[in-house]
């Protein structure tokens, strides 16, 4: 009964994409990019010889979970064929042309229908699906055709839905997995506690790669002509509540600091939003060309991609998400040795900022008055690199997770 409850809300949230679609954006690049899918994924597999590793990520977040294991199955062999699957737009239209990748495509609704259709074609030797991504239809046909299943990054919590009574036909999809890679202890534990056993910790990827990241020593000349001698902070994947609380430093000039503001949304509307705010002299990176940089005591960055390459610039790092769904990435700011600020709303189902905020490097922040009162005292060089020299050696401390996942995935795959 619960299956069928399930296939007739996957059915019901697909109808309402398409009505959505008619209004709102994303939803549209949802429905477009689907559209003609298994015809476009047919004319690609039909006369594969190669074999396929399937990896899945619901979005960008998980991507970078992935994509360590991605990375280090290509240096393990060149003999398989990677296809990388995205369940969101803000996923796949980001990373659609990604190298790593022979092929990107969005997943098709998980529908049994579809999941049959979908691996039949694909044929995939083995199916690698990132943190959250259960769903019951792919892990069953995958089941039935005794093609090795992995789950990696995992993580649960008891309150998750997949512990709750109605959502126990999700627990029976995890048992169709090959092996279960788990984040943490606890989540371990959870799996244990609900009769799954195929599972070990790992760790999160995301360790490593934000730690390849700090090793690569990418040099961006903009960055150092703005940055110059001073002090800067840089603002990654901000929304407007996370502006709020930043533009009164910001423009009062606390500290003497330069700023970097990467928004999280990259249009036309949060761009002049962002701009109406400030009362600094401020720059947009796709402007650096064309007017003089050094007078800037802001640098709006309006494209895609830099994110991760700034924060080696940085002295702080603030992460927006937090007064909204969830914080994002504060691992790419820490692995440079940057104190971490963040809202103090949606951040704790995130281990890592739990442990950052335990190692003193983290702070969660809720009004302009607590910022400036626990940024004050961090002005100070050397208290903020003591700080930061926990944070780095904490991330350092966590890699190997991408090894423990290999390591198993070679026992399933040939090099040659």
């Amino acid at each position: 009964m619960a299956h069928t409850l399930y296939n007739i809300v996957i059915f019901l949230y697909g109808f309402s994409i398409r009505i959505a679609a008619l209004f709102n954006p994303k939803a549209k690049k949802f429905t477009q990019g689907r559209k003609g899918l298994f015809k476009r994924l047919h004319d690609q597999f039909r006369n594969n010889p190669q074999p396929v590793v399937w990896f899945h990520c619901a979005s960008l977040g998980e991507f970078e979970q992935g994509r360590p294991v991605i990375e280090a199955l290509r240096e393990y062999s060149s003999h398989y064929r990677v296809l990388l699957t995205f369940f969101s737009p803000s996923g796949y239209e980001v990373r659609k042309n990604y190298a790593g990748a022979d092929e990107v495509f969005y997943l098709p609704l998980d529908t049994p229908s579809n999941a049959k259709h979908f691996v039949e074609i694909v044929n995939p030797i083995l199916a690698v699906f990132v943190k959250y991504e259960f769903w019951y239809n792919y892990f069953d046909e995958l089941h039935q055709r005794n093609i090795p299943l992995l789950s990696i990054a995992a993580i649960f919590r008891k309150e998750q839905f997949i512990f709750s009574r109605s959502g126990r036909f999700l627990l029976q999809a995890l048992n169709k997995t090959q092996h279960l890679f788990t984040q943490n202890d606890s989540s371990l534990l959870l799996l244990k506690q609900h009769g799954i056993d195929q599972a070990t910790v790992a760790g999160d990827t995301r360790f490593d790669r934000v730690y390849a990241l700090k090793n690569q020593q990418i040099d961006l000349p903009v960055m150092e002509k703005f940055k110059g001698h001073e002090p800067l902070m840089v603002i990654g994947s901000s929304w407007k509540e996370d502006m709020e609380i930043l533009l009164p430093l910001i423009n009062e000039g606390f500290g003497n600091l330069k700023y970097v503001i990467a928004p999280h949304e990259l249009t036309a509307g949060s761009i002049r939003a962002i701009e109406e705010g400030l009362q600094q002299p401020f720059i947009k990176y796709s402007e650096t060309d064309e007017k003089d940089i050094t007078k800037a005591r802001v640098l709006i960055i309006d494209n895609m991609g830099l994110l991760s390459k700034l924060y080696r610039y940085g002295e702080y790092a603030y992460i927006g998400g937090a007064f909204g769904d969830g914080l994002h990435n504060t691992l790419e700011a820490a692995t440079f040795g940057l104190p971490v600020f963040f809202g103090n709303k949606n951040y704790r189902k995130f281990n890592e900022a739990k442990e950052l905020i335990s190692l003193g490097g983290a702070f969660p922040i809720g009004s302009s008055d607590q910022l400036r009162n626990t940024l004050q005292p961090l002005l100070n060089s050397g208290k903020r690199d003591n700080l930061g020299q926990k944070v780095a050696d904490y991330v350092k401390q966590n890699t190997g997770a991408t090894d423990s996942i290999m390591a198993y995935i070679k026992h399933i795959l040939p090099a040659t």
